[in-house]
């Protein structure tokens, strides 16, 4: 049982956005104590504000494990020709029906005056590892042709 919550644990024991508690911190709604750049506030603050005499808020059960891969890879001296193809080829293998539940995106911006690709990856790090495979492999045949 914490004697401090974060402003996070609160919006999260009330089901509140975060945004909302830092209101009622500012409003003086919700007594707070301010440390350093965060407001940490205190069980009794936080029992007298729900109406909860001594006992404290249940714990939290955890939820799913959601695993998510962010990755940006830029390839220089790539022409606009070869930047489409990687690209639809990226966006044709993430389109289909996919067995995980974390959707796969990619993004791709070419920037022709500098034969600069930049493509963002975001989703499961298994399927993020396959495209991985898939830009090494024609990046790699580009280079030897």
């Amino acid at each position: 049982m914490p004697e401090y919550y974060s402003v996070e644990q609160v919006a999260e024991l009330l089901g509140l956005h975060v945004r909302t508690v830092r209101g009622y911190v500012r409003d003086g709604r919700l007594r707070a104590t301010r440390i350093g750049k965060q407001y940490r506030i205190a069980r009794r603050d936080f029992e007298s504000f729900t109406g909860a005499e001594s006992e404290a808020p249940p714990a939290a059960e955890p939820g799913p494990l959601h695993v998510e891969a962010s990755t940006v890879v830029q390839i220089d001296g790539i022409g606009t020709r070869e930047a489409v193809r990687l690209s639809n080829t990226l966006v044709a293998m993430v389109s289909g029906p996919r067995g995980n539940t974390v959707p796969v995106r990619v993004e791709s911006y070419h920037n022709e005056e500098r034969a600069t690709l930049k493509l963002i990856i975001l989703g499961d790090p298994a399927d993020t590892a396959e495209l991985l495979a898939v830009i090494h492999s024609l990046t790699t045949e580009n280079r030897h042709v």
